[in-house]
């Protein structure tokens, strides 16, 4: 129990880290880990996935990550999925996916651009890693509780589950939320400094919102914040993406992604 403790201290103290929004972070995962993990995942992915052999979807997608990716930095490799459901995702070690289902939504360069910018935005903070450093963390000290307390009786095992569930709730889950409402924010800087029109981010989550009507879970209980709650958000932060895109404008970065 005292060795558990000591690591346990020793990953808390050591595992301080800041997001590009200033925000404090528990991360101790070595990066390299987590970008073999990506590697890995996409490497699947397209081995199991069919990929779109679309031309045109092709050279649109390819257009919009180059002029995100290139504000950011590093390799990228990008591939558009035969699948129709509304997804993208960014994965630790430079990888891009795009699903044909969310190229068909789109209206146009600026809508795609979002999403892209959003799942970048996961990887420039380090979210992944993040996540699995609070769920190591949280299942440490429920180890450390349970050598602690010891319990014996029904009730005791019973506090012990209910403290996992607490920490779903009330830790992992709820940084979940705010991990999407941290790479929106991201996404969206990072999408106007590329010259991209971040007034489109809300027409997006809007067609969204309408595309995805059905029982969706409360908020509270929900890895994601509610759609309202992400356009009221992303409307509030639309003046300052606005000088940015004009001052990327103004430097010459005009996309012209064509779908």
């Amino acid at each position: 129990m005292k060795k558990l403790l000591i690591l346990f201290l020793i990953l808390l103290l050591g595992g301080c880290a800041t997001s590009p929004t200033g925000r404090s972070q528990l991360i101790f995962m070595p990066d390299a880990e987590l970008n073999s993990m990506g590697l890995q995942a996409f490497e699947t992915m397209k081995r199991d996935t069919r990929t779109s052999s679309n031309v045109a979807s092709n050279q649109f997608v390819r257009c919009i990550v180059e002029a995100i990716t290139r504000e950011v930095g590093g390799q990228w490799e990008f591939v558009v999925f035969e699948d129709d459901s509304l997804n993208a995702f960014a994965l630790p070690g430079g990888k891009i996916g795009v699903h044909t289902g969310l190229v068909s939504l789109v209206d146009n360069q600026d809508q795609l651009a979002t999403v892209i910018g959003h799942e970048v935005g996961h990887v420039l903070a380090r979210h992944s890693n993040e996540r699995m450093s609070q769920q190591i963390g949280t299942q440490m000290g429920i180890s450390l509780a349970q050598a602690i307390a010891a319990p014996q009786t029904a009730l005791g095992k019973t506090a012990i589950g209910l403290l996992g569930v607490g920490a779903q709730y009330g830790v992992i889950m709820p940084f979940s939320r705010l991990h999407e409402s941290e790479a929106d924010r991201i996404g969206l800087d990072l999408m106007a400094k590329a010259g991209f029109d971040p007034a489109e981010s809300v027409v997006l989550w809007q067609k969204m919102s309408q595309a995805s009507q059905g029982p969706r879970p409360v908020e509270f209980l929900s890895t994601h914040p509610s759609h309202g709650t992400r356009i009221q958000d992303l409307q509030a932060r639309l003046p300052a993406a606005r000088q940015i895109q004009q001052q990327a404008n103004a430097a010459g970065k005009v996309p012209r992604c064509m779908k």
